[in-house]
């Protein structure tokens, strides 16, 4: 029984020791497929359309629109 809570005290303790980014993955991280939004100017436009059309900003991912006919 000993050894089983040993075991489980270790692993609790170890489990957050392999947070954050280690430099290796950073070129990765970096390149512009893995942003969020690839193309800021592209993202820009279709947002000021959307809002444009739909009189109201924001909540892209939401159905309905500005004129509050959903």
């Amino acid at each position: 029984m000993r050894t089983f809570i040993l075991i489980f005290i270790m692993s609790f303790l170890s489990a957050c020791s392999s947070l954050g980014v280690e430099p290796w993955e950073r070129d990765l991280l970096a390149k512009d497929s893995m942003q969020l939004v690839p193309d800021y100017l592209d993202n820009f436009y279709d947002e000021h359309i959307y809002f444009s059309k739909e009189a109201s900003s924001g909540g892209q991912g939401v159905g309905g629109g500005g004129c509050g006919c959903n």
